[in-house]
């Protein structure tokens, strides 16, 4: 779980105007370091199947907002992918 410091830098990091909160590139950003703090968690805990299917739907969820801003802007989303170090599908 982020705390509310650590979301602000993510949000100022991504944003796309000054009252930008919830834009795809932000929400992409956020799950995207709540995947990397759950897969540190399951490395350490391998048996955490509750936390591992919270993954699961992070992911997909992550997914589906890639999917949705490669169809609305491929340059932003190429500009995310590469920000964020993601793998292009």
């Amino acid at each position: 779980m982020l705390t509310p410091k650590e979301k602000e830098k993510i949000i100022k990091k991504y944003k796309i105007h000054d009252k930008d909160t919830g834009s795809c590139e932000i929400q992409v950003a956020i799950l995207t370091e709540e995947i990397k703090r759950l897969l540190s968690h399951l490395k350490k805990h391998p048996k955490d199947l509750h936390s591992k299917r919270g993954l699961l739907k992070m992911v997909a969820k992550r997914r589906k907002l890639l999917r949705y801003l490669k169809e609305e802007s491929t340059r932003r989303y190429n500009a995310l992918i590469k920000k964020l170090g993601l793998k292009k599908r």
